[in-house]
């Protein structure tokens, strides 16, 4: 049964994902509003050949039954609670808030239950990622000892939005960045983070003065399993790639590396999965693909079943994300 679907905020490119994966699964779009850029709607409206609507009222129609947003991050809670107020499902990009109160108003509407809150925690859905999640449960690795997630991105600053350099309306690195990570942390291990220390820093740009560029945190899990997370915006203008993000996992019984970006020097592909355990030397192992989609998944709870991604997992990835960040040592803020 096809789904009629509405985009209030557009912000962020990540909004394609779910306008994409929806039209994939035969659903509908009812038009797409952004209230302080209409020019990035337009580009969407445009793009997909969907109605640019003036106002998000619109979507007050009961046929339209779920909200994506990629709006400012501050801004998203309101939507959300917007969403709950009148019965819409709302699929969000990450990190749905920014600050301590922001979590506790969106965990009072996810332990209300109105309506089902989703994130675009896209890293689950990737092949590396969910091939090497089915080798942990699978037990190839053995007892996993150490995950390390290194997570450069490119800034490109001139094509930046003045809010991406507020920490008030962005949230700043920690939140940004590290919510992809702390819920790859979280899914990987099947353990919740018990301790969590973290340092960002200010290396440049000083006319944003609230703008930290880089960040680290070393992560204990309930189970033994220690996490170090790593991202900065100091990827080169020359890069091959936005970001040569990569995942390492060290267990008991062997060792995985995972090249998000691929590697350029010995392969084109998007992303490779190399792997060495006690019974098996050095391989590329071949990569599945996970079951459905991130957005399919999600209208799975619309209809009542469990999704991979839960509401759970939403707010325990986000509060972790806003209590490390809340703690964050903070340096390099006098250059």
């Amino acid at each position: 049964m096809s789904i009629r679907f509405g985009i209030i905020g557009c912000r962020h490119a990540h909004v394609t994902i779910f306008i994409e994966e929806m039209l994939a699964l035969g659903h509908v779009c009812a038009g797409v509003y952004e209230k302080d850029d209409p020019s990035l709607a337009e580009q969407l409206a445009q793009k997909y050949n969907i109605p640019l609507v003036q106002s998000r009222d619109v979507f007050l129609d009961d046929s339209v039954t779920v909200i994506g947003s990629a709006a400012i991050n501050s801004e998203k809670i309101e939507i959300i609670e917007w969403c709950e107020q009148h019965g819409k499902h709302i699929m969000v990009d990450k990190p749905a808030v920014t600050d301590r109160d922001k979590l506790d108003r969106l965990e009072a509407v996810i332990r209300r239950g109105r309506i089902q809150v989703g994130m675009l925690l896209t890293e689950r859905y990737r092949p590396a990622v969910y091939t090497l999640k089915r080798a942990i449960e699978a037990g190839e690795l053995g007892q996993i000892a150490s995950i390390m997630m290194r997570k450069p991105h490119r800034l490109n600053p001139a094509s930046r939005a003045a809010w991406h350099f507020s920490k008030e309306q962005n949230g700043g690195i920690v939140i940004d960045l590290f919510v992809h990570d702390f819920d790859l942390l979280r899914w990987l291990t099947g353990q919740e983070a018990v301790s969590v220390k973290t340092v960002v820093a200010k290396n440049e740009l000083p006319e944003y003065p609230e703008f930290l560029d880089t960040a680290s945190a070393q992560v204990v899990m309930s189970g033994g399993a220690i996490g170090m997370l790593y991202a900065d915006w100091h990827t080169p203008d020359k890069s091959w790639t936005w970001g040569d993000c990569r995942i390492f996992v060290n267990g008991t019984k062997g060792f995985a590396e995972l090249r998000l970006s691929g590697d350029p020097s010995v392969s084109g592909a998007d992303e490779l999965y190399l792997r060495v355990t006690d019974s098996q030397p050095l391989e590329q192992a071949e990569l599945a693909n996970p079951a459905q989609s991130l957005t399919a998944d999600f209208l799975s709870r619309i209809h009542g079943e469990r999704g991979t991604l839960t509401h759970d997992d939403v707010l325990a990835t986000s509060r972790l994300t806003i209590e490390a960040d809340a703690g964050a040592e903070v340096l390099g803020m006098g250059k």
